[in-house]
């Protein structure tokens, strides 16, 4: 067992506190990371307040992980000593049913096995931790490679916010010319801007707020849409190819439905409530569905994608003591767009 330093949620009420937890020894097939950087995701948040009903304490949260190798068992052979590599969402599945073997890992019949929060089945009787920590242990077959041409800090919300927002837009076949409207610009909005947008789609910020705009476009969408402006609305009616609906609270869908084509689908992305009328679906046969990260092959392909188009996401670097400001920020809606906890400063704390 290795000791290291980390942060974590004790109870749904206190703030993250300081926290030692034993990594396992490296196995013949894990992979030995020290932890550089890790992205701050909304679910770290809904894990450490126990939303969802579902949280062991204590835990250390985080799945945005980017680190280097530190050492690989003798079977590995994949990653090397010095790699620049990722931890995504999940640390292992079962690798048997269906869903695993059609590289679907996130769908695994068995429930994958969660960065933190699972069942660690290295470690009978204990729960998997995550990258709020100076160090990680994890079976090759999930680790991910990383370019070192990409901007190695702003890499770290892709293996959250980029594979969540990717996956749909692969799912759904979202191709050139192809009109694609994303609906919310906050950590997932932003990198689906930037994602259809190298796919060639031609990308309309859906939004409640004019003043989002300018930023919008810069991140590469073509015009905005003021969802609160009927005209508006009724204009763009029936003109989407794909709708992303990144919005991270409960809301109606029957204002949006309308803007898909014929037989065209929206995609949520956010874990929450929604509520819409049958008749809007009815006519015109459009689809809701919904969206679960990605396997580990499609995220290794998004992260190859980044690189060949220069894509990360816009951060805001904070020191691993600073996490519970973050997480009211967040709350808040006060980032633009993704924090990220540089590890030195908790390696180096007293």
């Amino acid at each position: 067992m290795s000791n290291t330093k980390a942060y974590a949620a004790f109870n749904q009420a206190d703030h993250l506190k300081p926290h030692s937890i034993n990594r396992r020894e490296p196995g013949a097939c894990d992979v030995h990371i020290d932890i550089e950087y890790c992205g701050v995701c909304h679910s770290d948040i809904h894990i450490a307040h126990d939303d969802w009903g579902m949280t062991v304490y204590p835990v250390v949260p985080g799945h945005e992980i980017i680190g280097r190798v530190k050492s690989v068992g003798d079977k590995v052979s994949k990653f090397k000593a010095g790699d620049l590599v990722g931890v995504g969402c999940m640390v292992d599945s079962c690798r048997e049913c269906g869903p695993c073997q059609n590289h679907l890992e996130q769908h695994c019949e068995q429930g994958m096995v969660m960065t933190y929060g699972s069942e660690d089945p290295h470690q009978p009787g204990n729960m998997t931790h995550g990258g709020y920590s100076t160090q990680i242990v994890v079976d090759q077959d999930f680790v991910l490679r990383v370019s070192e041409d990409l901007d190695t800090k702003s890499v770290a919300p892709l293996l959250c916010a980029g594979i969540t927002t990717y996956s749909p837009l692969r799912q759904w076949n979202v191709k050139a010319g192809d009109k694609v409207g994303v609906i919310g610009l906050g950590g997932l909005g932003h990198m689906g801007v930037k994602l259809a947008a190298a796919m060639g789609a031609e990308v309309v910020m859906i939004t409640t707020s004019p003043e989002k705009g300018e930023d919008a476009k810069r991140l590469g969408a073509a015009s905005v849409l003021v969802s609160k402006d009927e005209a508006a609305m009724e204009a763009h009616a029936g003109s989407f190819d794909f709708l992303l609906n990144t919005i991270p609270v409960a809301h109606n869908l029957d204002a949006y439905i309308p803007l898909l084509k014929l037989g065209k689908t929206m995609s949520l992305l956010g874990a929450t409530q929604i509520d819409c009328h049958s008749i809007g679906l009815a006519f015109g046969r459009k689809m809701i569905a919904a969206s679960l990260i990605g396997g580990i092959k499609e995220t290794q392909e998004m992260l190859d994608f980044c690189a060949e188009h220069n894509i990360v996401a816009d951060v805001e670097m904070i020191d691993m003591q600073d996490i519970n400001q973050a997480y009211q920020r967040v709350m808040d809606s006060d980032v633009k767009y993704r924090f990220v906890i540089d590890m030195q400063s908790l390696k180096t704390a007293q």
